[in-house]
């Protein structure tokens, strides 16, 4: 089986530090190991100070690395689909260059780094593929894309195929304009089925685990925890939580109001997270560069345990039956009741939390069965639900 480690955390954490060393301590372990980033900010490359590229490239033992490039990536993935939207800003009149440099629409890149995930699980080529993925809003959108291209493709894609057909033709004759053909709509679809496996992998407790990296400031712990929300939400298996550049006892004068703040938030991180484990790294006194360094910060960071092991089991939400029907149980950590808005659409369970929006499918059980009430204490909102006989009851 494939681990999948995904680490992610606000920007300037040391996330891209803490993802390189636990790869090497992967890869010194014997397992085949490769890590790839995400970010399109990329720094992995200066972390093993190496020059990487867009396919990956062996840099130790047991060990490969790989950065995503934008054009390497929409070729790969999006080639069809590319060369029709090129083709219509052509007609438009612009040059062939300036054509494709339009066709890269924001997000290209980093779904695209996101597939290779999938591609590397299947080749059978690892045995851990770690991610140092990018800043924790932008990972947050790009795991939510396979359930908004999961509708579109849905709902809209087939109508647009079926009139793409009926008036494709007219329109060309009448004003020119290159219209799709089955190609681009099929390569649409291929994308979708590829969206839809690379989701389905990230979510899988069996195989995945993302790792929440963050350093004991205020701002950052407030972020972490917003994030650690969201994966909760939208199912994504939190095994872990670093706790970066803690700094030592014997830090002088200079330093001691930072090493006074992390001893009072240390604490209290553990406790916010609990029961997902907290582990610490220290702040060096040497910038962590080169693969001495990354194993020296692996050490610190893991000891002797494996860093594919899972630190934590357990399911964002889950369904219960009781004495009255049954109880839909989610764990939404670091929110308050107010900022849940609840909403039902036939099998589907709508929790809006903020600017956020999640959809539980039910189960076919509690289709039909009415919605009784919904209460959110420590962390947990429960939904009740009857059962289908009494749904039943109440429209005689």
């Amino acid at each position: 089986m494939t681990r999948i480690l995904v680490y992610t955390g606000k920007g300037g954490v040391g996330k891209t530090s803490v993802a390189a060393a636990t790869a090497l301590a992967c890869a010194d372990l014997g397992y085949r190991t490769i890590v790839m980033s995400t970010d399109l900010a990329h720094s992995l490359g200066d972390a093993f100070d190496l020059e990487l590229g867009p396919t990956p490239r062996e840099i130790a033992p047991n060990l490969w690395a790989q950065e995503s490039d934008v054009f390497f990536n929409v070729s790969r993935y999006w080639g069809r689909i590319q060369e029709y939207a090129a083709s219509v800003l052509r007609w438009r009149g612009l040059d062939e260059v300036m054509a494709e440099e339009m066709t890269v629409l924001p997000g290209m890149d980093e779904v695209g780094s996101l597939l290779w995930i999938a591609d590397h699980h299947d080749s059978g080529d690892y045995d851990v593929v770690v991610v140092d993925a990018a800043p924790t809003g932008e990972t947050l959108r790009l795991l939510s894309l396979p359930e908004a291209a999961k509708w579109w493709m849905e709902k809209v894609e087939p109508i647009g195929r079926k009139i793409t057909k009926l008036t494709g033709p007219l329109i060309q004759r009448m004003v020119g304009m290159p219209m799709p053909n089955d190609a681009v709509f099929n390569a649409g679809e291929e994308l979708f089925r590829r969206l839809e496996h690379m989701h389905a992998l990230l979510t899988d407790h069996a195989k995945t685990s993302v790792r929440v990296v963050l350093t004991l400031e205020q701002v950052v712990i407030k972020e972490a925890q917003r994030s650690f929300t969201y994966f909760h939400l939208y199912n994504y298996p939190t095994d872990l939580v670093v706790a970066n550049r803690i700094l030592p006892d014997d830090v002088g004068t200079y330093f001691r109001g930072w090493y006074d703040a992390q001893q009072r938030y240390g604490p209290l991180v553990e406790k916010m997270f609990h029961p997902i484990p907290v582990r610490t790294a220290p702040f060096f006194d040497r910038e962590m560069v080169g693969i001495d360094l990354l194993r020296e910060m692996a050490t610190s960071l893991y000891g002797g345990t494996d860093p594919t092991q899972f630190f934590y089991r357990g399911r964002p939400y889950a369904v219960a039956r009781d004495d009255d029907g049954f109880v839909v149980s989610v764990a939404l950590p670091f929110t308050d009741k107010d900022s849940i808005s609840l909403s039902r659409h036939a099998d589907e369970l709508v929790i809006d939390l903020g600017t956020w929006r999640r959809t539980l499918v039910l189960p076919r059980i509690l289709v039909n069965a009415p919605t009784k009430g919904a209460s959110f204490t420590d962390g947990t909102l429960k939904i009740r639900f009857g059962t289908p006989a009494q749904s039943k009851e109440n429209s005689t």
